[in-house]
């Protein structure tokens, strides 16, 4: 989740509907300019007791932070506490339980993005090393209580905490208990967001699907594949789903625009510090009857802070964000940008894409969206067949889209090759979810912990 640093004097107050679509359209870029940014999230433990450390305690969540300003990392305060750092790799934050998550700096090919990813596991692990510090790559703590969870010191994460259990049953266990992989992805036109997000919506249970990671639950198997993405089903619906207004006629900025203004607010930054505006309306806010600032309009830093408050399986603010993937390994944060890149960053591959799931009904892809984290690639898909169907159809699509853009690294490939855990996924028929609970009731014997070993 974003990270406010300050409020400015000279931002500007929101006086008419123009400047609420304008965050759209100011993301318009021709394709030469589209960038590829990465975000991945990992669970943090101690390893000689596998517990979640807290934020303050010797070689906790803060001196992890201090340990990667020696790489170059710029901390980011709040309250007097470092909960972020900036630099030329884009920032790393912290998740409400000390998750901790890097957020990529855009950039203009799959072979940078995965040596990013690279040189932050690298930077990660030699801190740890020192402070007795390991990385989880899945999507959900496989064996902590929330009441074992430490929680972090910024002022977003306390409101949230507070407004989560009066709209839904398991918000928080997506804060405190959930990992995910995220790429931000640009559009040229309307029309060009259009396209994508229909088919990033339609889609994204494909996604869910093939990073399917968190089967374990306080150290047993849940019953589900994905339970990171069952869990979005019940968090908070004002906010979260499978958006059909999107897929009807007429979708662009100003339907996304409105909305928004129909999703609850959860705060205003104001003076470094954050104001509990939790189930308030941003349209009472514009009409300056907000009863947290009575008599006060909103500035655009307010409408941006509330664009990033939706948690759809797509969301737009300046660009697309897929957000349907549990965390994981090395391999696979470099192939979630690699498929979602291959199937929308070229026309060819982005029309193909669409072919396959156009004529699905808003029912159908309900249906599928919410058979995926149990059954993952078994999920039956509308006109038969399954996901393991489709996944190969949308493999051959994201290769040839990834092929046609003919980014070539030094020994030049091209970037079709960070497909290839994908491709071993849909051949095989087994998620990483499958693997893990044939572990478990293999060579494991029914011990959870021995997911640790596979650790970054």
């Amino acid at each position: 989740m974003s990270t406010r640093e300050t409020s400015t004097a000279d931002d500007p107050v929101i006086e008419s509907f123009d400047q609420l679509v304008a965050p759209m359209v100011g993301g318009e870029k021709p394709p030469a300019d589209w960038r590829i940014g990465t975000e991945h999230e990992k669970l943090v433990y101690k390893r000689d007791d596998h517990r979640a450390p807290s934020y303050d305690e010797p070689c906790g969540i803060r001196d992890l932070l201090k340990g990667l300003e020696q790489f170059g990392w710029e901390p980011v305060e709040e309250g007097g506490n470092v909960i972020a750092l900036k630099g030329t790799d884009g920032a790393v934050s912290l998740e409400p339980a000390g998750q901790l998550e890097l957020s990529g700096a855009p950039l203009e090919n799959l072979h940078q993005t995965c040596a990013e990813t690279g040189r932050h596991l690298e930077q990660v692990k030699a801190v740890g090393e020192k402070c007795g510090v390991g990385y989880l790559g899945l999507g959900m703590w496989p064996d902590k209580t929330r009441e074992e969870l430490p929680i972090m010191p910024k002022g977003r994460y306390d409101i949230m905490l507070r407004h989560m259990p009066r709209v839904g049953s398991m918000g928080l266990d997506m804060m405190l208990r959930t990992c995910t992989i995220q790429v931000n992805l640009d559009y040229q036109s309307e029309a060009d967001m259009v396209q994508k997000f229909r088919v990033g919506l339609a889609l994204q249970p494909l996604a869910t699907a093939l990073f399917a990671n968190s089967p374990f639950t306080e150290g047993k198997p849940n019953g589900f594949l994905s339970y990171r993405s069952h869990i979005w089903s019940d968090t908070d619906p004002a906010r979260t789903g499978m958006l059909p207004f999107v897929f009807e006629d007429g979708f662009g900025y100003e339907r996304w625009a409105r909305y928004m203004l129909d999703v609850p607010m959860y705060f205003v930054f104001r003076d470094g510090k954050y104001i509990d505006a939790a189930g308030l309306s941003f349209r009472d806010f514009l009409d300056g009857k907000l009863s947290v600032l009575p008599g006060e309009r909103p500035t655009q830093s307010d409408w941006w802070d509330h664009l990033s408050t939706a948690f759809p399986e797509v969301r737009l603010k300046s660009f697309l964000e897929m957000r349907g993937a549990d965390g994981g390994p090395w391999n696979r944060i470099c192939a979630l940008p690699a498929f979602w890149v291959g199937l929308l960053y070229d026309q060819g591959a982005l029309d193909a894409a669409w072919d396959l799931v156009k004529g699905w009904t808003m029912e159908e892809r309900e249906a599928l969206r919410s058979a995926a984290p149990r059954l993952a690639l078994d999920a039956p898909v509308p006109g038969g067949g399954t996901l393991r169907d489709i996944g190969r159809e949308a493999l051959a699509i994201a290769h040839k889209g990834l092929a046609a853009r003919a980014r070539l690294n030094s020994s030049g490939d091209n970037e079709t090759g960070f497909l290839d855990t994908l491709d071993e996924i849909v051949a095989s028929g087994k998620v990483p979810a499958q693997r893990l609970l044939d572990a478990y009731h293999g060579e494991w014997n029914g011990d959870v912990s021995r997911v640790y070993e596979q650790s970054f």
